[in-house]
C-alpha cells in the first residue's frame, strides 16, 4: 500500500486546527502525524516527525509564521511547507514566497481544494492559487520599503513623533520627514495615519 502524505498542522486556534485535521484525515491518501499552537511546538513536532507537509498559520502567539518556516527550511531545506492563513496582504505573500514557502493558501478555500494543493506540493510542485496571484499582480511593480522605511514605520505606528522617531534611529528630523515622504509616495498614503492603515492592511507591518 503506498505511503501516505504526512502532514503537520501548525495554528493556534484549536477549532480551525481540528477542521483541518479532520478534513485531512478524512482523505485516503493522508493523515495529520502532530499539531502544533505555536511557533516553539511547531519546530519541536517538525524535529520529531520529519512530516513531508507542514501547514503553517502567520499569526501564532509566540512568533510570526514566516519566522517559522524559515527555521525550519534552515533546519531542512527541502521541507515543503504550506502558508494556510487568513492574512490576504500581499506584503506577507511576498515574504512567504520568498522565504521558500511553496504555496499560500487562504483560509476561505474549499476543504477540498486544500488537498489537492497538499497532494501537488508533496509531488514537488508550487501552487499559487488566483486569488493569491491577484492580490500579488495588484501591486507589482511598486516600489518596496527599504528596511529603514519600514522601522520608521513601526515607530509611527507605535506613536512616536519625527523627534522621538529622530532620537531612536539616531536621525536628524529633516531625514526623518525624508523618509516618511517616501513612505508615503511608495504607499500611496494621504497621510501618516493613513500610510500605517496601508502597511497593515498589506501585510507589509504588522500590529
Amino acid at each position: 500500500m503506498k505511503s501516505r502524505i504526512r502532514v503537520l498542522s501548525v495554528d493556534d486556534h484549536p477549532l480551525a486546527r481540528e477542521g483541518i485535521v479532520a478534513v485531512i484525515n478524512s482523505q485516503p491518501d493522508m493523515h495529520v502525524v502532530a499539531q502544533a499552537s505555536n511557533g516553539h511546538e511547531a519546530i519541536e513536532c517538525f524535529a520529531t516527525h520529519r512530516p513531508d507537509i507542514t501547514l503553517i498559520d502567520l499569526r501564532l502567539p509566540d512568533t510570526n509564521g514566516i519566522d517559522v518556516l524559515i527555521a525550519l527550511r534552515t533546519n531542512l531545506p527541502d521541507a515543503r511547507i504550506i502558508i494556510l492563513t487568513a492574512s490576504d496582504g500581499d506584503g506577507e505573500m511576498q515574504r512567504a514566497l520568498a522565504a521558500g514557502a511553496q504555496s499560500y493558501l487562504l483560509k476561505t478555500m474549499l476543504p477540498q481544494e486544500m488537498v489537492e494543493v497538499i497532494r501537488r506540493v508533496h509531488a514537488g510542485r508550487r501552487f499559487i492559487p488566483p486569488e493569491v496571484a491577484a492580490h500579488l499582480a495588484e501591486h507589482l511593480g511598486d516600489e518596496s520599503l527599504t528596511d529603514r522605511e519600514l522601522q520608521v514605520l513601526r515607530l509611527v505606528m507605535a506613536g512616536n513623533r519625527n523627534c522621538d522617531i529622530a532620537a531612536t534611529l539616531f536621525l536628524s528630523e529633516e531625514t526623518v520627514k525624508a523618509h516618511l515622504k517616501h513612505i508615503l509616495q511608495k504607499l500611496g498614503a494621504s497621510d501618516r495615519t493613513h500610510a500605517v492603515a496601508i502597511g497593515v492592511r498589506r501585510g507589509i507591518i504588522q500590529l
